[in-house]
């Protein structure tokens, strides 16, 4: 029997800080997603050799009996912090389930995942960055209303009801808040009032673009200028739909868009692209995620039901991807 090695970062092995933000261990898996993730895994044939996070690997790197590491590490710290276990196992020549140490360094860093957006011209709403509050005084050329967020986190860190910001004031007030609180600069973008989507794509060559899921807060899907939130994420107010309710004219943009999101920063296996659709119909890449969360409260388990297969059959889809990418089938 192929024994598979599973990376991760447990919310509880998390030790707080002074000075953290409440949502500073928010990446990181619950013990019990851990579990179903194991056990899809175990479903699938295989047995699990449970390794945690990167700390960890680098104790067990010489005695892994694993012959595949499936990676859904979060990271320690800084921007690099989702390279950290894949740049090990490449070190080590471990094979292992997801995107490299570049595409996961590249994508956390929302700035310079733009770049590559904007070079592939693939539409992304409009940006800067500051790395402090005084930076504001040069920069008139914007138009309310702005989002404010950390330039390298995910899971919503750093957004808050207080993100979107209409007035200078409140733009230095979240630039401020952003940089003293997270330690990074603060990228504000023009905020795109609409609807949210997001889609799931697995597999390489071909890849497969998975049913458009509708992202529905406090009952609305035309969220105008509602958007998604850490605390949202953590309460009832948001819902997901799928399929989308959306024209088969859109959906088609959606998924065009999202393959050559995932395609563009060489995603490998699994990853999901969140889109905002404007009041004329137009998509936006706000980022891609080639480390998504595979909770089964997440879009993975819902768009795999919507398929017609079970969540332990997606985890199976997402292991045969890197099985045949390595040639070890």
């Amino acid at each position: 029997m192929k024994i598979v090695g599973l990376t991760y970062d447990l919310r509880t092995d998390y030790q707080f800080k002074d000075g953290d933000p409440e949502d500073a261990n928010a990446e990181f898996d619950h013990p019990s997603t851990i579990d179903v993730i194991a056990a899809a895994i175990e479903a699938n044939g295989f047995k699990v050799e449970r390794i945690g996070n990167a700390e960890n690997l680098l104790e067990k790197l010489a005695s892994l009996k694993a012959e595949i590491v499936f990676n859904i590490s979060e990271g320690l710290s800084g921007r690099n912090r989702e390279s950290q276990v894949p740049i090990l196992l490449e070190m080590a020549g471990i094979p292992f389930v997801g995107a490299d140490a570049l595409t996961l360094g590249l994508t956390l860093d929302k700035v310079m995942a733009k770049k590559i957006f904007i070079a592939e011209k693939i539409p992304t709403p409009k940006f800067f960055e500051v790395s402090s509050p005084a930076e504001l005084i040069n920069t008139n050329h914007h138009k309310f209303p702005l989002i404010v967020k950390p330039r390298f986190e995910g899971s919503s860190k750093g957004l808050s009801e207080s993100s979107r910001v209409e007035t200078k004031d409140e733009l230095a007030r979240q630039v401020d808040y952003i940089i003293n609180t997270y330690k990074q600069p603060a990228l504000i973008e023009e905020f795109i009032a609409g609807q949210e989507f997001t889609v799931a794509l697995v597999g390489n060559d071909p890849v497969e673009v998975l049913p458009v899921v509708q992202i529905k807060i406090d009952g609305k899907l035309k969220l105008n200028n509602k958007f998604y939130t850490f605390a949202r994420i953590t309460s009832d107010r948001l819902e997901y739909i799928c399929p989308a309710k959306i024209t088969q004219e859109l959906k088609k943009k959606i998924d065009e868009l999202a393959l050559k999101t995932y395609k563009a920063v060489e995603c490998r296996d699994f990853g999901r692209v969140d889109f905002r659709v404007d009041n004329e119909g137009r998509p936006y890449v706000l980022e891609i995620n080639p480390l998504p969360s595979l909770s089964t409260e997440d879009v993975f388990k819902l768009v795999a039901e919507n398929t017609g297969i079970t969540y332990e059959q997606m985890i199976g889809k997402i292991l045969n991807s890197a099985f045949k990418r390595y040639n070890l089938n």
